[in-house]
Protein backbone atom coordinates (compact mmCIF):
# COMPACT_ATOMS: atom_id res chain seq x y z
CA UNK A 1 0.00 0.00 0.00
CA UNK A 2 0.83 3.70 -0.44
CA UNK A 3 3.11 5.16 2.51
CA UNK A 4 1.99 8.93 3.79
CA UNK A 5 0.84 10.57 0.92
CA UNK A 6 -0.04 14.16 2.53
CA UNK A 7 2.08 15.88 -0.39
CA UNK A 8 0.41 13.70 -3.08
CA UNK A 9 -2.35 15.14 -5.82
CA UNK A 10 -4.67 13.31 -7.28
CA UNK A 11 -7.48 13.91 -9.54
CA UNK A 12 -10.54 11.40 -9.87
CA UNK A 13 -12.60 12.36 -12.81
CA UNK A 14 -15.97 10.66 -12.15
CA UNK A 15 -15.80 10.62 -8.22
CA UNK A 16 -19.76 10.89 -7.38
CA UNK A 17 -20.67 7.19 -6.83
CA UNK A 18 -19.66 3.50 -7.75
CA UNK A 19 -16.12 2.80 -8.33
CA UNK A 20 -14.94 6.49 -8.52
CA UNK A 21 -15.81 6.81 -5.07
CA UNK A 22 -14.28 3.83 -3.50
CA UNK A 23 -10.83 4.68 -5.57
CA UNK A 24 -11.12 8.07 -4.08
CA UNK A 25 -12.11 7.69 -0.54
CA UNK A 26 -9.36 4.79 -0.35
CA UNK A 27 -6.91 7.37 -1.99
CA UNK A 28 -7.84 9.64 1.05
CA UNK A 29 -6.93 7.36 3.52
CA UNK A 30 -3.16 7.55 2.15
CA UNK A 31 -3.42 11.34 3.52
CA UNK A 32 -3.75 12.54 -0.19
CA UNK A 33 -5.29 15.65 -1.63
CA UNK A 34 -8.25 14.27 -4.44
CA UNK A 35 -9.81 16.60 -6.46
CA UNK A 36 -13.31 14.79 -6.84
CA UNK A 37 -14.88 15.90 -10.07
CA UNK A 38 -18.60 14.89 -11.74
CA UNK A 39 -21.43 16.13 -12.45
CA UNK A 40 -24.30 15.94 -9.42
CA UNK A 41 -24.16 18.45 -6.60
CA UNK A 42 -25.91 19.04 -3.79
CA UNK A 43 -27.90 21.99 -5.91
CA UNK A 44 -27.90 20.53 -9.43
CA UNK A 45 -28.42 16.64 -10.58
CA UNK A 46 -26.87 15.23 -13.61
CA UNK A 47 -28.85 13.13 -16.45
CA UNK A 48 -28.30 10.31 -13.79
CA UNK A 49 -31.23 11.90 -11.75
CA UNK A 50 -29.28 10.25 -8.45
CA UNK A 51 -29.13 11.45 -5.08
CA UNK A 52 -25.34 10.92 -4.75
CA UNK A 53 -23.15 14.29 -4.71
CA UNK A 54 -19.41 15.25 -5.52
CA UNK A 55 -19.61 17.26 -2.13
CA UNK A 56 -20.82 14.11 -0.44
CA UNK A 57 -17.29 12.10 -1.74
CA UNK A 58 -15.29 14.80 -1.27
CA UNK A 59 -16.29 14.70 2.70
CA UNK A 60 -16.01 11.49 3.09
CA UNK A 61 -12.32 11.46 1.46
CA UNK A 62 -11.52 14.01 3.93
CA UNK A 63 -13.01 11.93 6.81
CA UNK A 64 -10.80 8.96 5.42
CA UNK A 65 -7.86 11.48 5.89
CA UNK A 66 -7.05 13.09 3.17
CA UNK A 67 -8.13 16.50 1.83
CA UNK A 68 -11.33 16.23 -1.08
CA UNK A 69 -12.10 18.78 -2.76
CA UNK A 70 -15.55 19.02 -5.10
CA UNK A 71 -15.38 20.46 -8.71
CA UNK A 72 -18.06 20.22 -10.64
CA UNK A 73 -17.11 19.06 -14.32
CA UNK A 74 -18.58 17.78 -17.16
CA UNK A 75 -15.71 16.15 -18.83
CA UNK A 76 -17.07 16.06 -22.18
CA UNK A 77 -16.39 19.86 -22.22
CA UNK A 78 -13.19 21.10 -22.62
CA UNK A 79 -12.98 24.47 -21.68
CA UNK A 80 -14.53 23.10 -18.20
CA UNK A 81 -11.71 20.39 -17.97
CA UNK A 82 -8.89 22.97 -18.79
CA UNK A 83 -10.05 25.33 -16.17
CA UNK A 84 -10.07 22.67 -14.07
CA UNK A 85 -6.55 21.46 -14.79
CA UNK A 86 -5.70 24.73 -14.26
CA UNK A 87 -6.62 25.49 -10.69
CA UNK A 88 -5.10 22.31 -9.93
CA UNK A 89 -1.75 24.21 -10.79
CA UNK A 90 -3.16 27.09 -9.55
CA UNK A 91 -3.79 25.29 -5.90
CA UNK A 92 -0.95 22.24 -5.72
CA UNK A 93 1.23 22.65 -8.73
CA UNK A 94 1.50 18.94 -9.56
CA UNK A 95 -0.71 16.48 -10.75
CA UNK A 96 0.66 12.71 -9.36
CA UNK A 97 -2.25 10.38 -10.12
CA UNK A 98 -5.44 10.51 -12.77
CA UNK A 99 -7.91 8.05 -12.55
CA UNK A 100 -10.41 8.40 -15.52
CA UNK A 101 -13.54 6.59 -14.15
CA UNK A 102 -16.57 8.58 -16.58
CA UNK A 103 -19.06 6.12 -18.54
CA UNK A 104 -22.81 6.21 -18.37
CA UNK A 105 -24.35 3.09 -17.36
CA UNK A 106 -27.66 4.79 -17.22
CA UNK A 107 -27.23 5.20 -20.66
CA UNK A 108 -27.16 1.42 -21.19
CA UNK A 109 -29.84 0.25 -23.87
CA UNK A 110 -29.78 -3.48 -22.49
CA UNK A 111 -30.08 -7.01 -24.76
CA UNK A 112 -30.58 -5.23 -28.34
CA UNK A 113 -28.66 -5.13 -31.87
CA UNK A 114 -27.26 -2.07 -32.84
CA UNK A 115 -29.91 -1.23 -35.39
CA UNK A 116 -32.35 -1.17 -32.63
CA UNK A 117 -31.16 0.79 -29.62
CA UNK A 118 -31.31 4.28 -29.24
CA UNK A 119 -28.82 6.48 -31.40
CA UNK A 120 -28.57 9.37 -29.40
CA UNK A 121 -27.88 7.74 -25.61
CA UNK A 122 -25.35 5.13 -27.60
CA UNK A 123 -23.53 8.04 -29.14
CA UNK A 124 -23.57 9.64 -25.92
CA UNK A 125 -21.87 6.58 -24.39
CA UNK A 126 -19.17 7.01 -26.33
CA UNK A 127 -18.70 10.73 -25.35
CA UNK A 128 -18.51 9.98 -21.70
CA UNK A 129 -16.84 6.54 -22.09
CA UNK A 130 -14.35 7.71 -24.69
CA UNK A 131 -14.62 11.10 -26.00
CA UNK A 132 -14.17 12.22 -22.05
CA UNK A 133 -11.41 10.23 -21.12
CA UNK A 134 -9.86 11.71 -24.10
CA UNK A 135 -10.09 14.91 -23.26
CA UNK A 136 -8.94 14.89 -19.55
CA UNK A 137 -6.16 13.21 -20.10
CA UNK A 138 -5.13 15.86 -22.72
CA UNK A 139 -5.07 18.71 -20.57
CA UNK A 140 -4.29 16.55 -17.20
CA UNK A 141 -1.48 14.56 -18.83
CA UNK A 142 0.20 18.34 -19.26
CA UNK A 143 0.44 18.52 -15.60
CA UNK A 144 1.29 14.90 -14.55
CA UNK A 145 3.81 14.70 -17.07
CA UNK A 146 6.10 17.43 -15.53
CA UNK A 147 7.37 14.80 -13.11
CA UNK A 148 8.59 11.41 -13.08
CA UNK A 149 6.45 8.66 -11.31
CA UNK A 150 3.08 9.85 -12.76
CA UNK A 151 0.22 7.40 -12.80
CA UNK A 152 -2.86 7.20 -15.12
CA UNK A 153 -5.99 4.84 -14.09
CA UNK A 154 -8.24 4.18 -16.93
CA UNK A 155 -11.17 2.79 -15.49
CA UNK A 156 -13.19 0.14 -17.79
CA UNK A 157 -15.35 -2.94 -17.53
CA UNK A 158 -13.25 -6.27 -18.36
CA UNK A 159 -9.73 -6.70 -18.73
CA UNK A 160 -8.51 -6.68 -22.56
CA UNK A 161 -8.49 -10.74 -22.39
CA UNK A 162 -12.01 -10.91 -21.11
CA UNK A 163 -13.28 -8.32 -23.81
CA UNK A 164 -11.03 -9.98 -26.79
CA UNK A 165 -12.40 -13.22 -25.83
CA UNK A 166 -16.11 -13.03 -25.18
CA UNK A 167 -18.53 -10.36 -26.60
CA UNK A 168 -21.58 -9.65 -23.88
CA UNK A 169 -24.55 -9.14 -26.49
CA UNK A 170 -26.82 -7.66 -23.74
CA UNK A 171 -24.67 -4.92 -23.31
CA UNK A 172 -24.79 -4.29 -26.85
CA UNK A 173 -21.97 -2.76 -29.19
CA UNK A 174 -21.82 0.85 -28.08
CA UNK A 175 -20.98 -0.13 -24.48
CA UNK A 176 -18.61 -3.02 -25.93
CA UNK A 177 -16.53 -0.45 -28.19
CA UNK A 178 -16.40 2.32 -25.40
CA UNK A 179 -14.81 -0.10 -22.60
CA UNK A 180 -12.39 -1.83 -25.37
CA UNK A 181 -10.71 1.30 -26.19
CA UNK A 182 -9.37 2.42 -22.60
CA UNK A 183 -7.44 -0.54 -22.95
CA UNK A 184 -6.06 0.81 -26.04
CA UNK A 185 -5.91 4.49 -24.45
CA UNK A 186 -3.95 3.12 -21.48
CA UNK A 187 -1.38 1.59 -24.10
CA UNK A 188 -1.11 4.62 -25.99
CA UNK A 189 -0.62 7.26 -22.79
CA UNK A 190 1.77 4.54 -21.36
CA UNK A 191 3.68 4.54 -23.91
CA UNK A 192 3.67 8.67 -24.31
CA UNK A 193 4.16 8.62 -20.56
CA UNK A 194 7.32 6.15 -20.52
CA UNK A 195 9.85 7.93 -21.56
CA UNK A 196 9.00 10.55 -18.90
CA UNK A 197 9.21 7.86 -15.72
CA UNK A 198 4.87 7.93 -15.86
CA UNK A 199 2.99 4.97 -16.23
CA UNK A 200 -0.61 4.16 -17.62
CA UNK A 201 -2.73 1.09 -16.98
CA UNK A 202 -6.34 0.23 -17.67
CA UNK A 203 -8.17 -1.38 -14.65
CA UNK A 204 -11.64 -3.10 -14.03
CA UNK A 205 -13.40 -4.02 -11.08
CA UNK A 206 -15.54 -7.29 -10.89
CA UNK A 207 -19.10 -7.56 -9.95
CA UNK A 208 -19.19 -3.76 -8.33
CA UNK A 209 -21.92 -3.43 -5.21
CA UNK A 210 -22.43 0.33 -6.68
CA UNK A 211 -25.38 2.26 -5.32
CA UNK A 212 -27.38 1.60 -8.22
CA UNK A 213 -26.86 -2.05 -8.09
CA UNK A 214 -27.48 -2.73 -4.32
CA UNK A 215 -30.55 -0.57 -4.80
CA UNK A 216 -31.71 -2.55 -7.64
CA UNK A 217 -31.17 -5.74 -5.84
CA UNK A 218 -33.08 -4.33 -2.63
CA UNK A 219 -30.38 -4.55 -0.47
CA UNK A 220 -27.37 -2.30 1.37
CA UNK A 221 -24.10 -2.64 1.95
CA UNK A 222 -24.23 -4.36 5.23
CA UNK A 223 -26.70 -6.70 4.25
CA UNK A 224 -25.98 -7.50 0.27
CA UNK A 225 -25.71 -11.42 0.80
CA UNK A 226 -29.33 -11.38 2.29
CA UNK A 227 -30.87 -10.22 -1.68
CA UNK A 228 -33.48 -12.27 -2.83
CA UNK A 229 -33.79 -11.57 -6.65
CA UNK A 230 -29.70 -10.86 -7.54
CA UNK A 231 -28.68 -14.18 -9.56
CA UNK A 232 -26.11 -16.59 -7.95
CA UNK A 233 -23.23 -14.62 -9.40
CA UNK A 234 -23.79 -11.88 -6.96
CA UNK A 235 -21.72 -14.09 -4.69
CA UNK A 236 -18.42 -12.58 -6.34
CA UNK A 237 -19.29 -9.15 -5.84
CA UNK A 238 -17.04 -6.80 -4.85
CA UNK A 239 -17.00 -3.14 -2.82
CA UNK A 240 -16.25 -0.03 -4.35
CA UNK A 241 -13.35 0.01 -1.61
CA UNK A 242 -11.85 -3.31 -3.59
CA UNK A 243 -10.84 -1.56 -6.89
CA UNK A 244 -10.23 1.22 -4.85
CA UNK A 245 -7.45 -0.26 -2.86
CA UNK A 246 -6.07 -2.06 -6.05
CA UNK A 247 -5.24 1.93 -7.28
CA UNK A 248 -3.80 2.43 -3.78
CA UNK A 249 -1.38 -0.52 -3.86
CA UNK A 250 -0.29 0.93 -7.61
CA UNK A 251 -0.16 4.06 -6.68
CA UNK A 252 2.21 3.07 -3.69
CA UNK A 253 4.55 0.77 -6.01
CA UNK A 254 7.69 2.06 -6.54
CA UNK A 255 8.16 -0.51 -9.21
CA UNK A 256 4.48 0.61 -10.82
CA UNK A 257 6.09 1.19 -14.09
CA UNK A 258 6.27 -3.09 -14.60
CA UNK A 259 2.34 -2.46 -15.11
CA UNK A 260 2.86 -0.01 -17.74
CA UNK A 261 0.73 -0.54 -20.65
CA UNK A 262 -1.44 -3.56 -19.26
CA UNK A 263 -4.84 -4.27 -18.16
CA UNK A 264 -5.37 -5.38 -14.86
CA UNK A 265 -8.34 -5.93 -12.64
CA UNK A 266 -9.15 -5.69 -8.64
CA UNK A 267 -9.13 -9.12 -8.20
CA UNK A 268 -6.01 -10.21 -10.05
CA UNK A 269 -3.80 -6.85 -7.93
CA UNK A 270 -5.36 -8.60 -4.90
CA UNK A 271 -3.05 -11.58 -5.19
CA UNK A 272 -0.47 -9.67 -6.12
CA UNK A 273 -0.20 -6.96 -3.74
CA UNK A 274 -2.54 -8.64 -0.70
CA UNK A 275 -4.75 -6.20 0.02
CA UNK A 276 -8.44 -7.38 0.67
CA UNK A 277 -11.89 -5.99 0.13
CA UNK A 278 -13.64 -4.92 3.17
CA UNK A 279 -14.81 -8.34 4.42
CA UNK A 280 -11.54 -9.67 4.55
CA UNK A 281 -11.77 -12.03 1.46
CA UNK A 282 -10.06 -11.29 -2.71
CA UNK A 283 -13.18 -11.85 -5.01
CA UNK A 284 -12.13 -12.57 -8.34
CA UNK A 285 -14.37 -12.32 -10.04
CA UNK A 286 -13.64 -12.24 -13.68
CA UNK A 287 -11.64 -15.84 -13.12
CA UNK A 288 -15.18 -17.18 -12.03
CA UNK A 289 -16.79 -15.63 -15.18
CA UNK A 290 -14.29 -17.20 -17.48
CA UNK A 291 -13.77 -20.49 -16.12
CA UNK A 292 -17.30 -21.03 -14.15
CA UNK A 293 -19.88 -18.82 -15.52
CA UNK A 294 -19.02 -18.50 -19.01
CA UNK A 295 -16.91 -21.06 -19.50
CA UNK A 296 -18.47 -23.89 -18.25
CA UNK A 297 -16.58 -25.31 -15.19
CA UNK A 298 -17.22 -26.48 -12.04
CA UNK A 299 -17.41 -24.56 -8.88
CA UNK A 300 -19.11 -21.94 -7.30
CA UNK A 301 -19.02 -17.89 -6.48
CA UNK A 302 -17.58 -18.57 -2.73
CA UNK A 303 -14.78 -20.61 -4.37
CA UNK A 304 -13.31 -17.45 -5.74
CA UNK A 305 -13.53 -15.21 -3.14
Amino acid sequence: MAADWRDRVVLVAGATRGAGRGIAVELGATGATVYCTGRTTRTQRSDYDRPETIEDTAEMVTRAGGAGIAVRVDHTVPDEVRDLVRRVESEQGRLDVLVNDLGGEHLMDWNKPIWEQDLTKGLQRLRTGIEAHMITSHFALALLSRRSGGLVVELTDGTAEVNERFYRSECGAFFDVAKTALHRLARAQGEELAPLGGTAVSLTPGWLRSEMMLEHFGVTEENWRESTVAPPGFAISESPAYVGRAVVALAGDPDVARWNTQSLSSGFLAKEYGFTDTDGSQPDAWRFLQEVEWGGGGGDAADYR
